[in-house]
Order: structure tokens, then C-alpha cells, then sequence
């Protein structure tokens, strides 16, 4: 897109291309989402930004009114396997948080100067900017959503030290901790204290477009693992329960199934949410659990670009128009995704039974956590489930976001016994590549770069089996 379509799109409030880019305004100093309801600013002072970062960093505050920290990530990121949008998947689940500029760098397989340079030139940002908007929109969630202490939300949303966290956020939001924490929406404190640490951190996970909730609400039923997932409720009033093994803990979350949003008079769907609920064991995992569960639930997708190609092919356009904006989920673990694919479900939760690890606090069903792979490795060493725990385990096979999505297959490959359907449910769950054809079916080229979508849809349909 060129400035004027980007103008054009501001212009038409239209909410496709939320997170796609920013906008800013010279003469107030905001920064907003395309959609953003306020009055539409003329041309002549209004900037253009790739990142929320970049709007910062140029001294551009966060509009108040349309909350431009929260809208869904860039779909591009999920797409490019190149340097950058490996980069800004791992800053995403907190790489630079954990790990520095450094720890990015070098799981990218390139020098930080390098790193530096290549994110600054496309984005405007570099990765600690990146990161600092991110922390940011992490500490607001925080702020607004729990009564936790606000220094401990300055550590746990990632910040070095309180006077940088209050820094950053006068900066962004031109308003002080306090201040954001009693300009909470629908009552502030007093609807707060429902929604303590105990009680879990409420969320709501956006998206652009229309989503097919139900389509991914049966999958995850149909292949959940018991005392670590759990879906109840009627279909389209469904929940979905699991358990999430995070960096500095674990974590159970609850996500609600939403009934397909409405059109507009327009005739466009203007996007919508899913509710969940997050209970941590340390709060400072909520950024990378946020991001894992929009990877699980496909969140960040353009649903607008895949259907305009795949509805353009005369055997998928009837089922597109039957399924406006059907998602290809992801994972919340890749590496448990990865045991899971090779071994099914029946004896997937023979080891959670075995090898799991016991929540401190199980909650109804969800007693376990997933074992890891090393644990797995120790345990049964044996075949190829054994091979696979150990390649996970000491580095040799890599499932993380930054990963090259080639090079991970190439390492599944080289494992005994990892066949080729296996491989390519690994390569569009766990790494959410969008463009995966596994043998059997001839996919056409046309269907590029989205054959993983064009796969749903015929499964969905009945034309394909699982």
C-alpha cells in the first residue's frame, strides 16, 4: 500500500488493516488505529507507521480512544520467513525480555548489529523499541484488568525498574500507573475486584475480520488430551480449557467460543474477540502466553487476503462462501504439538498420566501439564518418539517462533521414522507455516501462499480426512 491508499483507508475508518499500519496525527501528537472513530485528520499531517514502536519512538503518544496497543498483530509476521518476521514472532513471545537483544540474535543466526539495522530499516524500530511497546501494552492489561501492586507489575510486564516503567508509560499513554489504573473502562476498582490474580486475568483476544469460532472450537475438541485440555458447553456457547507450560511457570486459561461477528451496513465484517481467562503462577509469563494462544487460535490472520485468493479458485469459492474467515490453528506448545502429531491422541495421554507434571493447584480435570521433552527423552529413549524427545531436548530440532520453518523440517526429517504427513502437521501447527501441502492431495499453486487454509476448508467440508 502506498501513503494515499493507507489515507484512503483512515479515510473509510476501515478495520481490515488494524495492525497492519499505524497512523498519527502531527498537530495532537496521537497515534491511532486505521478504524480509529475520532475525526479524520487532513492529509497533509498525518504520518504513517509500520509499528506501534515506530510511532513512539518518533514521540507519537497512544490514542486513548482507540487503544491502538491492542489491536491484532500484523498477519505479515505469521506469512515471511525471512530475518524480520522471524524476529518479530520471537519478540512477540519475549525473547527480548528473557533473553536481550542478544539471546534474539542469536537464535535468528545473526549478529544484534545486524538484527538492529535490518528491523530498524523496515519497521523504524529496532528490538528493544519493539519490546518496550510490547511491555508496555502487557503492563496496561495488567493495570486495568488486576489489582496486583504496580511495582510488581513494572517486573512482571518486563521493565528493569520502576522509574523506567513510569517513564515509559507517561511517555505512551501521557498518563502516569495510577492514572490508567482509575481510567479502568466500565467502573475501574470496583469491577477490578472480581478479577484479582486468584481469580485470573481477563482478556479479550482480538481479530481482524470474520472467524469461524466453531471450526476451531471442534478441532480442539476432537483432539483433546484429557487432565491437560477440557471443551464443555453447547456448540456455539463451548469453553476451552487447558494447561499452558510458560517460562516462569505455568498457567491455565479459558477461552470462550464467540458466534461469528455481524456484518456492517456496509457489508464488512468489522472484526471481533474471543473472551478467555488467565491464571499465572507468575505474572511476568503474560505476554508470552498471549501470544501463544493467538498462535493456537490463528488470531493474527488476514482472513480478507486468504479468501480473496482461495475464493477466487471455482472448487474452493462454494466452501469460502460458505466459511468466510476460517482459521488454521496453531499450537500453544510446538513441542508438545510436535509428540502429539506422532503419536495421537490415545497415547498422548497415557503420557500425561505417566509423565506429566502435577499442577500445585488442578483445576476440576486439568490436573497436568504436558511433559517435556527431556523428560520424555529420559523416559522412553526408544523408536521415534524417543529420537524426537532427544532432538527437541538438546537443541537439534528447533520449534520455536524465530525458527527457520526449512530448517526445522529438514532436522524432523533426518529423525527415524518421522514420516511426511507427520512432518507437514508439525510445519503448519507448530511452526504455523501458511502455506503447508502434505502428501496425497495435489494443491494447486494458485492456492499459494495459503494451501494450509485450502486444507480446512476441504476437511471442513468432508472432502479430506484428518
Amino acid at each position: 500500500m502506498d501513503e494515499d491508499t493507507r489515507y484512503e483507508a483512515v479515510r473509510s475508518r476501515d478495520g481490515r488493516f488494524d495492525g497492519e499500519f499505524f497512523f498519527a496525527v502531527a498537530t495532537t501528537g496521537i497515534y491511532c488505529r486505521p478504524s480509529c472513530p475520532a475525526v479524520t485528520p487532513k492529509r497533509h499531517n498525518v504520518r504513517f507507521f509500520a509499528t506501534a514502536a515506530a510511532a513512539q519512538g518518533s514521540g507519537f503518544r497512544a490514542c486513548r480512544r482507540c487503544r491502538p496497543d491492542a489491536v491484532p498483530g500484523s498477519a505479515e509476521w505469521n506469512v515471511r520467513a525471512d530475518v524480520v518476521g522471524r524476529a518479530m514472532r520471537l519478540i512477540g513471545d519475549g525473547v527480548v525480555d528473557r533473553e536481550g537483544v542478544a539471546g534474539l540474535a542469536a537464535r535468528l543466526g545473526y549478529s544484534a548489529r545486524q538484527v538492529q539495522r535490518q528491523l530498524t530499516a523496515e519497521l523504524g524500530a529496532g528490538p528493544v523499541a519493539l519490546a518496550r511497546a510490547q511491555r508496555a501494552h502487557t503492563a496496561r492489561v495488567l493495570l486495568q484488568t488486576t489489582d496486583l501492586p504496580i511495582t510488581q507489575i513494572a517486573f512482571a510486564s518486563g521493565f528493569a525498574s520502576v522509574r523506567q516503567f513510569n517513564d515509559t508509560m507517561r511517555e505512551i499513554y501521557a498518563s502516569t500507573p495510577s492514572e490508567l489504573r482509575a481510567a479502568a473502562p466500565h467502573g475501574g476498582r470496583a469491577t477490578r475486584r472480581t478479577a484479582t490474580p486468584t481469580a485470573g486475568i481477563p482478556l479479550r483476544l482480538a481479530h481482524r475480520g470474520p472467524y469461524q469460532a466453531g471450526a476451531v472450537f471442534d478441532l480442539l475438541e476432537g483432539e483433546a488430551v484429557a487432565g491437560v485440555e477440557l471443551v464443555s458447553g453447547p456448540r456455539g456457547r463451548r469453553t476451552y480449557r487447558r494447561t499452558l507450560r510458560l517460562p516462569h511457570g505455568t498457567g491455565i486459561v479459558a477461552v470462550d467460543e464467540r458466534p461469528g461477528s455481524v456484518r456492517s451496513a456496509s457489508g464488512a465484517h468489522p472484526g471481533g474477540w474471543l473472551d478467555a481467562l488467565l491464571h499465572l503462577t507468575d505474572p511476568r509469563d503474560l505476554t508470552t502466553a498471549v501470544q501463544r494462544l493467538r498462535r493456537l487460535f490463528d488470531l493474527d490472520a488476514d482472513p480478507y487476503a486468504v479468501d480473496e485468493r482461495l475464493g477466487a479458485d471455482e472448487r474452493l469459492a462454494p466452501l469460502v462462501a460458505a466459511r468466510p474467515g476460517l482459521r488454521s490453528p496453531g499450537a500453544a506448545d510446538p513441542e508438545e504439538l510436535a509428540v502429539r502429531a506422532l503419536v495421537g491422541r490415545t497415547e498422548a495421554e497415557r503420557l500425561v498420566r505417566r509423565y506429566g507434571k502435577a499442577l500445585d493447584a488442578p483445576c476440576g480435570s486439568l490436573t497436568h501439564v504436558f511433559p517435556e521433552p527431556a523428560v520424555l527423552a529420559e523416559a522412553e529413549p526408544d523408536g521415534t518418539l524417543g529420537a524426537l524427545a532427544a532432538a527437541l531436548a538438546d537443541g537439534a530440532v528447533r520449534l520455536d517462533p524465530g525458527v527457520d520453518r526449512d530448517d526445522a523440517q529438514d532436522a524432523l526429517f533426518a529423525l527415524p521414522g518421522l514420516d511426511a504427513r507427520t512432518v507437514a502437521a508439525i510445519r503448519t501447527r507448530a511452526l504455523g507455516d501458511p502455506d503447508v501441502a502434505p502428501p496425497g492431495p495435489d494443491l494447486p499453486d494458485t492456492w499459494r501462499p495459503w494451501r494450509s487454509y485450502a486444507l480446512r476448508h476441504l476437511r471442513a467440508a468432508g472432502e479430506l480426512e484428518y
